[in-house]
């Protein structure tokens, strides 16, 4: 009996230092990591809207989107948002450029965990780009009758951008129409 609780004992100790390690090489990296990130999403919204200022106009702690402007003339380019939806395996991340007439510019996948050779082929350009020039109408899979061809073997995944990004482009529709009715 003494050796069991002699062995639990140091099972403890171990377990106590392993996790107060891990705690700190967290709240090290942790802002880093996060600083990664906002840069990565700064980048992909040049990508997808070159040569623009974006100014951060948040709807809910669920829905934000950023207006682009011409660095110029302030002009509005259009829009970039994030969509999420889960797909086969996690939830799909979309980040999106739009029109000021609510078309797609294009697309980026920022996060996927999808199934390797399948869903995860969701990033490569021959899907992405067909998503350009859509309004938020055409936004549905081949499968479901809609005008984005749906990746083979991952029609899960398909829907999930497609549909996610249909619902974003209507949330950013009714938000800018609302305040754009309240200027005037």
């Amino acid at each position: 009996m003494k050796l069991y609780l002699k062995l639990g004992f140091i099972l403890l100790v171990v377990s106590v230092i392993a996790t107060g390690i891990l705690a700190y090489v967290n709240s090290i990296t942790a802002p880093q990591i996060e600083a990664l990130k906002q840069e990565e999403a700064i980048k992909s919204r040049e990508e997808l809207i070159p040569d623009s200022i974006f100014e951060e106009v948040e709807v809910s702690p669920d829905f934000s989107y950023f207006i682009a402007r011409n660095k110029d003339t302030e002009e509005i380019q259009g829009y970039t948002f994030i969509a999420s939806q889960k797909g086969y395996s996690n939830n799909v991340k979309t980040m999106a450029g739009v029109s000021p007439d609510f078309k797609l510019l294009g697309i980026k996948v920022v996060e996927q965990s999808e199934t390797p050779g399948l869903g995860a082929n969701c990033t490569a350009s021959t899907f992405t780009d067909q998503f350009q020039g859509k309004i938020s109408e055409d936004l549905m899979a081949d499968k479901d009758g809609g005008k984005i061809k749906s990746l083979s073997g991952a029609t899960i995944t398909t829907r999930a951008i497609a549909s996610s990004l249909k619902q974003a482009i209507q949330a950013l529709e009714q938000d800018v129409v609302a305040k754009q009715e309240v200027q005037q």
